[in-house]
């Protein structure tokens, strides 16, 4: 990890103009998703209950559409034959697994505590929502700002084995026994491994082995040019409409309870806003801290900052019903990560000139869908 040349500071400098219009007013086209779902959601009675009629491990079917139209185009893209380079660096995944594991679901616990002290439904909420680690939306965030592509989906793929193995048992200590050693009102959290593992399987593996196979297939039968320059342009634009597509949803599922609860859903607001801030926040002064690239640091900041929604909701669902005051607070999750994580990858573009540069790659075109 060396501090690029003129040349890769030059061409790293000229990625925003690189970005297509979509990319580049993402936030406009969030805020409109948003409103347009809140208003599907008001205006077509029934719509919240005939979207959860049909679920995928407690998702709603069109929203797990959505995230798996989202998700496949990203992992397309990502070069299978580099990832060896991130499993080397330790430094990297230890320090994920530190920021993922140790302080993520503590700085959430204290959060939901400091401001939710009188709503347990809510805090609970919040609690999952914290243990439940980057998978989704995570990789759209940083292949916006221009991270490591191939490092976020080792680190994705490293953190979802850890959460098939610790989400459980985290959830019993931060819910049962922390609490208890504190004097605090005692929740209990009843997920199997086996629930976590099918989201895990649903939500990535699906799409990962898509990818991996479209890239395999892809340059076996026509070669890495014609993947690179014909297919990626065509299957990059679905990202974000299946990104847009899932919000919509999103807000339509929850959109009664959303107008009709607005100061509760304002008390869960501030406690998120907090912690997606300070996570990235956080990743990014410990990769400087390490001397790594911008590329990997940004990897590192919104893995550390991204949560697994889709894990916390089936899970709040599955254990505490779908009208719950938990689900309403793993629903609100996503909701306040899409933009807040949109806003932060353009903060992240402006921090690039304080990190030293991995060599730019041709894939840096894939921003001009």
């Amino acid at each position: 990890m060396t501090q690029g040349s003129p040349l890769t500071q030059a061409a790293v400098e000229d990625v925003p103009a690189r970005l297509s219009v979509t990319d580049r007013y993402l936030p406009v086209w969030i805020g409109v998703a948003m409103v347009a779902g809140l208003l599907l959601g008001r205006m077509i009675p029934g719509l919240g209950e005939w979207l959860g009629t049909v679920e995928i491990d407690g998702v709603s079917l069109p929203i797990a559409l959505g995230l798996l139209v989202m998700m496949y185009p990203v992992l397309a893209k990502v070069r299978y034959d580099r990832l060896d380079t991130v499993v080397a660096d330790r430094p990297l995944l230890v320090s994920s697994l530190g920021l993922n594991w140790v302080l993520g679901p503590a700085l959430m616990f204290a959060l939901a505590w400091i401001f939710l002290p009188d709503l347990p439904e809510y805090r609970t909420g919040l609690i999952i929502v914290g243990l439940a680690r980057c998978i989704a939306m995570v990789i759209i965030w940083n292949d916006l700002a221009c991270g490591d592509r191939e490092a976020t989906a080792v680190l994705v793929a490293l953190n979802s084995i850890f959460q098939v193995i610790a989400f459980a048992g985290l959830g019993w200590f931060y819910l049962t026994v922390l609490p208890g050693w504190l004097g605090l009102e005692q929740a209990n959290l009843d997920v199997s491994a086996w629930q976590i593992a099918k989201s895990v399987l649903i939500f990535l593996g699906i799409p990962l082995v898509a990818g991996y196979l479209s890239r395999v297939w892809g340059e076996k039968a026509k070669g890495r040019v014609w993947y690179e320059e014909t297919f990626l342009p065509i299957v990059s634009p679905w990202a974000l409409r299946g990104l847009l597509f899932t919000v919509v949803l999103l807000f339509a599922l929850q959109g009664e309870q959303i107008t009709n609860r607005p100061l509760d859903v304002a008390r869960i607001a501030v406690p998120l806003l907090i912690y997606f801030a300070a996570m990235w926040a956080l990743g990014y002064l410990v990769g400087k801290g390490l001397g790594m690239t911008y590329q990997r640091t940004t990897a590192l900041a919104f893995t550390a900052a991204g949560n697994n929604f889709e894990l916390a909701i089936a899970v709040a669902i599955a254990t505490f019903g779908v009208t719950s005051g938990q689900a309403l607070a793993g629903v609100v999750g996503p909701l306040i990560e899409v933009p807040v994580l949109v806003g932060l990858a353009y903060v992240s573009l402006r921090l690039r000139k304080f990190f030293p540069h991995q060599e730019v790659r041709v894939d840096a075109r894939d921003h001009a869908h």
